[in-house]
């Protein structure tokens, strides 16, 4: 079996084939996979951070049903500085729309962190507005619907300017660097 831990990059698809001419996939990382190694989750273009990659059907079904929670780290950086209401808010769970249909999120532990990594320099950077302060935010979720983080936030009125996966489980990015690929033994979720 191959496993392998990747530092997603801002505005790379979470796959290998182009959907349209021009955009950057894990194809354009600087590493050669195996071809039947896959990735076991995803992060919108816009989100960045860890990602797995590998070729374990068993890991793949585990990480991706629904009946096998497990949990996922965040740092969003958001618009304006959070109340206690909205982090407890966030906490409990949130409604938001998937597909249409509305969704009350699974509890979640939402706070701002003590510390905050010291990420790389987005390119292109975030928008940032002199009048209106920012916050990180740290959210571990145990559930994973389409950019629900951000919907999550958006849902308390903390727009997210920046999303970077920092957790799955026990495996952390540590100090990689957006593009970074380390080949790991096993991945332990």
């Amino acid at each position: 079996m191959n496993y392998y831990i990747i530092y997603k990059p801002f505005g790379m698809l979470s796959q290998f084939t182009q959907e349209v001419p021009g955009q950057v996939t894990l194809a354009n990382l600087d590493f050669k996979f195996p071809g039947n190694v896959y990735p076991v989750g995803r992060l919108d273009a816009d989100s960045e951070g860890l990602l797995f990659l590998t070729d374990d059907k068993n890991l793949n079904n585990k990480l991706l049903n629904p009946k096998n929670q497990h949990p996922r780290t965040y740092m969003a950086q958001v618009e304006g500085i959070p109340e206690a209401a909205a982090l407890e808010q966030l906490s409990k769970g949130v409604e938001i729309s998937i597909d249409g249909k509305k969704h009350t999120t699974a509890p979640a532990k939402a706070k701002i962190p003590e510390t905050v990594p010291e990420f790389p320099e987005r390119n292109p950077p975030i928008r940032v507005r002199k009048s209106i302060p920012d916050t990180w935010i740290e959210l571990e979720l145990m559930e994973g619907k389409n950019r629900q983080v951000r919907r999550m936030c958006a849902a308390v009125g903390l727009p997210v300017l920046r999303l970077v996966r920092v957790a799955i489980g026990e495996v952390t990015l540590g100090n990689m660097q957006p593009g970074d690929v380390r080949e790991v033994t096993g991945l332990g979720v």
